[in-house]
């Protein structure tokens, strides 16, 4: 019996000790998903599957969406003074740099064919273009056609097995919905930020003759402008454009220019080598206290027209000074900003309907836009 206590008493010592050894030196052996460091025990996460999201994460719209997101490098040659080479112009002017200017921003490339969607501040004067995709491949692209009016630009590449953008539907979007921002600010490579949509239909900033701005609290920095504002389904929303900003970077308030506007402006410049816009011949005026009383006006809602062009559409259709505009098309205005939005949607030569107060008299008339004059450029 003695015997037998002992065999069992030193298996057990042997089995404990090769216990302590496995367990110090080889715990996973043991099927234990706690190690220590000194005496501390860390435990590990449960291992996941690489291509599983994290509940709330919007890796999924980040990785459908930034394969169509593009890096812009654009270049100017230097103009040179003519008197450049003269050794007075040289002694007071000094010795004229010959390096191009350089800049940067982004793009969206918006169909397999090569079209790229980007601003026209983005590439404007640039005499090359270069364009870097997200898998790193390089390519020169050509100017298809600009409209400054908007800042927007639409060009071309020529590569094969091109990644293009899903367009979404902006015209749905709420204030609140959740967006991401993408882009390559300051030139550090593609970079995605989120935020929320802060307002909507933002005007009167000066920054394009037709305004309606997407407004986002998603970081938008200098180098981001061209890029894309998605939703948390990876869906085109609008083209990053302006930031506000007292510093040079994101204070959280920047603007995008609707994927709604975008698309009729890429459709125009691709069908017609231009976009055409509606034109009524008018001076429109917000509707201020003095003009109401000028103009014997009761209503405070509208935009008052100042001034019509002779022979102009809107003489034609029978719009006169004084009168207030409070509708195109059945869509209410409210300045002048949301009525050269209305009318420049408006197809030249289709009559729509306007709707005036005439003093205290309500009048609908059908005017028939033309085609809007392009903006003269500054004499050089």
């Amino acid at each position: 019996m003695k015997r037998l206590w002992l065999l069992f008493a030193q298996t057990v010592t042997v089995l404990l000790a090769a216990y302590f050894v496995v367990g110090t030196l080889k715990p996973d052996w043991l099927g234990n998903r706690s190690t220590r460091l000194g005496s501390l025990p860390l435990m590990e996460a449960p291992a996941t599957s690489p291509t599983a999201a994290p509940v709330g994460s919007f890796r999924l719209a980040a990785q459908k969406s930034s394969a169509a997101v593009v890096s812009i490098n654009t270049s100017k040659a230097v103009r040179n003074n003519p008197n450049s080479n003269d050794p007075w112009f040289k002694f007071f002017f000094g010795e004229q740099g010959n390096e191009p200017q350089v800049g940067l921003g982004s793009g969206v490339i918006v169909s397999a064919s090569g079209y790229i969607l980007t601003n026209n501040h983005v590439v404007e004067s640039a005499d090359e273009i270069e364009v870097i995709l997200n898998d790193s491949r390089h390519a020169k692209a050509k100017v298809i056609g600009t409209d400054p009016d908007s800042d927007l630009a639409v060009l071309k590449i020529e590569l094969d097995r091109l990644p293009a953008i899903v367009l979404g539907n902006s015209d749905t979007l709420q204030v609140g919905d959740q967006v991401l921002a993408i882009g390559n600010p300051f030139g550090v490579g593609q970079t995605v930020t989120g935020g929320i949509v802060s307002a909507l239909g933002r005007n009167q900033l000066g920054i394009n003759t037709f305004e309606n701005f997407i407004q986002t609290d998603a970081a938008i920095n200098p180098g981001n402008s061209g890029g894309a504002l998605v939703d948390t389904n990876g869906n085109l929303l609008g083209i990053n454009t302006a930031i506000y900003s007292r510093s040079g970077g994101s204070m959280g308030i920047g603007f995008a220019i609707p994927v709604s506007t975008a698309k009729l402006v890429l459709e125009g410049i691709v069908k017609d080598g231009q976009v055409t816009r509606g034109w009524i011949g008018v001076e429109p005026n917000d509707l201020s206290p003095e003009l109401a009383e000028t103009f014997g006006v009761k209503t405070r809602a509208g935009v008052i027209i100042t001034g019509v062009l002779q022979n102009g559409p809107a003489a034609q259709s029978g719009i006169r000074p004084g009168d207030v505009i409070t509708a195109v098309a059945g869509k209410p205005v409210s300045n002048v900003s949301e009525l050269l939005s209305s009318v420049a949607a408006l197809k030249p030569g289709t009559a729509s309907k306007f709707d005036l107060l005439r003093r205290e008299e309500k009048v609908t008339l059908d005017v028939t836009p033309g085609l809007r004059p392009k903006p003269r450029k500054p004499a050089q």
